[in-house]
């Protein structure tokens, strides 16, 4: 049966990694995250310095760093995940940080760091059989994608997912603190001239705001063997 490729985007906090990874699993499919790449570039930044106290980024200096920051994602035997490795280094849970999810809209919006990144993602997945999740995979990365869907959910039922996750994972924040953040990152990413979060034309919208995990699984992989079918 031939293997097609599947484009996931949307809202953040809205379960897309979640769906991707569970999705990619059952189908025997590569599942990326590009979300982790992003945020991996922004940690970079903010460990180099370029990115100051009121959250200003020197773009140039960045974008000069941009060939010594060396992205792969590596298998994790303990979790049964990739986790994502930054020159020899395992920054899966620094990634996950509010330090971080403060300011990866505003790197994800530089347009070298975009290029560099988007590159990398098609050459993953040119061989079809993948799963990849984002802002831009549908519109961007793989507009020919033969299954796109575009996951949404309300701010405040976000917030509250995101919230849960980063007090199990230990981070001391607020749900108010939380939302703020949920709600900037929504306006950076829908508004910035490159690549901007939208719908693409063909995507299947897809509102989990009131849906469990289960639900949510079986109609997004029943998308996907119906497309997978078609496909022959």
């Amino acid at each position: 049966m031939g293997k097609i490729t599947i484009a996931i985007d949307g809202y953040s906090s809205t379960g897309k990694s979640t769906i991707a990874k569970r999705l990619a699993k059952s189908l025997n499919y590569i599942y990326v995250d590009t979300g982790a790449m992003y945020r991996a570039v922004t940690l970079y930044a903010l460990n180099h310095d370029l990115i100051n106290e009121k959250g200003e980024i020197n773009a140039p200096k960045l974008v000069e760093a941009l060939p010594d920051i060396v992205l792969k994602f590596v298998p994790n035997p303990e979790t049964g995940r990739a986790d994502m490795h930054m020159n020899g280094q395992n920054v899966e849970e620094e990634i996950r940080s509010m330090r971080v999810s403060g300011k990866v809209s505003k790197v994800s919006a530089i347009k070298e760091v975009r290029e560099k990144l988007v590159n990398m993602q098609q050459q993953m997945g040119k061989d079809k059989g993948i799963v990849m999740d984002g802002r831009d995979i549908g519109t961007v990365v793989f507009p020919d994608a033969e299954l796109k869907l575009f996951m949404t959910a309300s701010p405040e039922t976000r917030a509250a997912r995101r919230y849960k996750e980063l007090l199990e994972n230990g981070e001391e924040v607020s749900y108010a603190e939380v939302l703020k953040n949920v709600q900037e990152r929504d306006l950076i990413d829908s508004t910035r001239s490159i690549s901007p979060l939208k719908k693409a034309k063909d995507a299947i919208e897809f509102d989990n705001s009131d849906m469990g995990l289960e639900e949510q699984f079986e109609r997004v992989h029943d998308f996907a063997q119906r497309v997978i079918a078609k496909k022959g």
